[in-house]
């Protein structure tokens, strides 16, 4: 497995990731067409806060990353429980003292793997601030070595 900055050219496959975890997870509503989850890929390449997993050449998870902010982490189905999602978000701590994030109470799996990464939980909310409209927790990382 490597890691690279995604590029233009990874928004389909970085869309089709994102909209592979919404279609095979249950409790996550469609609020987005697939065309607005590749926009939405595009968008954040654009800006450069993309960075992609690849294994034999084939983009396998990605994390998004805005200044200390994890925007994204996500892992195609096939891959998971390989260590990419450990691999990426080891790459977004690079180069940041502290990182947040959010993810939504319904999603057991993710808080398990942030807290033993290292996050705690600052707050929660009701959803009513997220599109999805499902209640959330902010988790935050602090660089210990500093």
């Amino acid at each position: 497995m490597s890691l690279r900055p995604a590029n233009s050219m990874d928004a389909g496959a970085v869309g089709a990731i994102l909209s592979e975890f919404i279609d095979t997870t249950a409790w996550m509503p469609r609020v987005h067409t697939r065309a607005e989850d590749l926009a939405h890929a595009a968008r954040m390449i654009e800006l450069g806060w993309v960075t992609v997993a690849l294994q034999n050449e084939q983009i396998i998870g990605f994390a998004a990353r805005d200044e200390c902010e994890l925007n994204s982490l996500y892992v195609s189905q096939s891959a998971r429980d390989h260590g990419v999602g450990t691999a990426l978000l080891e790459h977004a701590k690079t180069g940041v003292n502290a990182l947040d994030l959010w993810t939504f109470q319904a999603n057991s799996g993710a808080q398990r793997f942030y807290q033993r990464h290292g996050f705690s939980e600052v707050s929660r909310t009701d959803g009513a601030g997220n599109d999805e409209k499902l209640p959330d927790i902010q988790l935050v990382w602090h660089r210990k070595d500093i």
